[in-house]
């Protein structure tokens, strides 16, 4: 059963971009794609640790600022030929109010 937390609205994530929410001492990077698809990801690159929130954002996927890996949005999987992946939140947008099931 889902537990949602009501973390932000959906304006104050950049389009394109992320906006960090804490969680148990851990971040998870909240990201708009372009076409308002919201997905949450932990906010650490499986490769190196790099903060995927402050990568950019293309389609639904994000590309690492730090070693530029590519990771899926909605599944937190690294694109090939990279291996790894980022814990994966699910998300609900409900009258312009973000929500992740924590």
């Amino acid at each position: 059963m889902p537990n949602w937390h009501k973390v932000c609205r959906l304006e104050e994530i950049p389009l394109r971009g992320s906006r960090v929410v804490p969680h148990e001492g851990r971040p998870i990077a909240v990201f708009r794609a372009a076409d308002d698809h919201v997905f949450a990801l932990r906010d650490i690159c499986p490769h190196k640790g790099g903060p995927l929130s402050q990568g950019i954002v293309h389609g639904h996927r994000v590309t690492c600022p730090m070693h530029g890996w590519n990771v899926e949005l909605d599944s937190g999987e690294a694109c090939a030929p990279d291996h790894g992946c980022a814990r994966r939140y699910d998300t609900l947008v409900e009258d312009g109010e973000v929500f992740l099931d924590l």
